[in-house]
């Protein structure tokens, strides 16, 4: 009887969920960034400590500021903003994460971000930015010793998840904007290449090593990729890490076949492939408040029948369930 019990307890002990924080943490981070200033971030993650209703930006989080982290050897998940975003834009996503007992960081990406345009069309700076966020995390963030440096996804939206698939491994080759944009005038990434004069020349000229890469990422989630016509199997042949890959349907910035569509084709490994059925490209964002929907309706209107607070419940299941998978609990 008594072996019969400890099997019992082996068995649940190995199938049932492990209980995670009931809460979640938040903190404002500021990461060195060589000889320039420091980039802005924020961190969320399980704890114990109460949480309350707090306005980060634009968004009012109910986190515990401050808080200690509950856990140890918790995974760890980094996000890449879109253009023109912030550290909090994909907020909801990891809330999600960290109540199911994640460390999440985000970093806001100097020059491509909601106050400041002025290196928008430089690409090329995200990747480096992004890994010296995974660097500040491992390496300095004061409650580092809770997180497995073994266990380290990334998330990545738009121009963020062009810049994850760059760090995952990926080497795209910008030569091809040109060619493309001769035979698709109209697309949105085209119309960024026609308003900044000279950049299709100055790609031309970049080095190999602009595009850094971080080899401690071992499972990454890419939503509707930045440039995935430029990327081919040549440059995502060594993206063999697992990859949750997602695509609106009615995507009117990236629109099919040239961006994820084009990233599917051409990983070598078949990803964990999502369709948005009646997203547009901006569904990946969080639903935005009354105020926020007033300011910038182009971010913040979908399409008819289209519930984007439901969609994102849905998406942040399928993303951390796809983490667990990856990385482990």
């Amino acid at each position: 009887m008594r072996l019969v019990t400890l099997l019992l307890v082996a068995f649940l002990l190995t199938t049932l969920p492990i209980a995670c924080a009931a809460e979640v943490g938040f903190q404002a981070v500021s990461i060195p960034d060589a000889d320039e200033q420091p980039l802005s971030g924020g961190v969320w993650y399980p704890t114990d400590a109460q949480a309350s209703p707090h306005l980060i930006g634009r968004a009012t989080q109910a986190v515990a500021l401050n808080a200690p982290v509950a856990g140890q050897n918790l995974p760890l998940v980094v996000i890449s903003h879109g253009s023109g975003g912030w550290y909090g834009g994909h907020y909801d996503t990891a809330i999600t994460l960290a109540r199911a007992g994640f460390v999440v960081a985000a970093v806001t990406h100097r020059g491509d971000s909601f106050d400041d345009h002025s290196r928008a069309v430089q690409i090329w700076r995200r990747p480096a930015q992004l890994k010296r966020l995974t660097d500040y995390m491992l390496t300095r963030w004061p409650q580092r010793a809770s997180i497995d440096a073994s266990r380290v996804g990334v998330f990545g939206f738009s121009a963020g998840g062009f810049t994850a698939l760059v760090a995952a491994g990926g080497m795209p080759d910008l030569n091809r904007i040109g060619p493309y944009c001769v035979d698709h005038p109209a697309a949105e990434t085209c119309v960024i290449v026609r308003n900044a004069p000279g950049l299709v020349g100055r790609v031309t000229t970049l080095p190999p090593s602009v595009w850094v890469h971080d080899r401690r990422i071992r499972a990454a989630v890419v939503a509707a990729p930045a440039i995935g016509f430029a990327f081919g199997p040549r440059g995502l042949a060594d993206v063999r890490i697992p990859v949750q890959l997602w695509s609106a349907q009615f995507d009117h910035v990236l629109p099919a076949p040239d961006y994820a569509d084009a990233v599917r084709a051409a990983l070598p490994n078949a990803p964990d492939f999502h369709v948005a059925e009646n997203a547009d490209h901006y569904d990946f964002l969080p639903a935005c408040s009354a105020a926020f929907a007033r300011d910038v309706p182009e971010i913040c209107t979908s399409r008819p029948g289209f519930d984007r607070a439901e969609f994102h419940a849905e998406m942040n299941r399928d993303i951390v369930a796809f983490f667990e998978r990856t990385l482990g609990r």
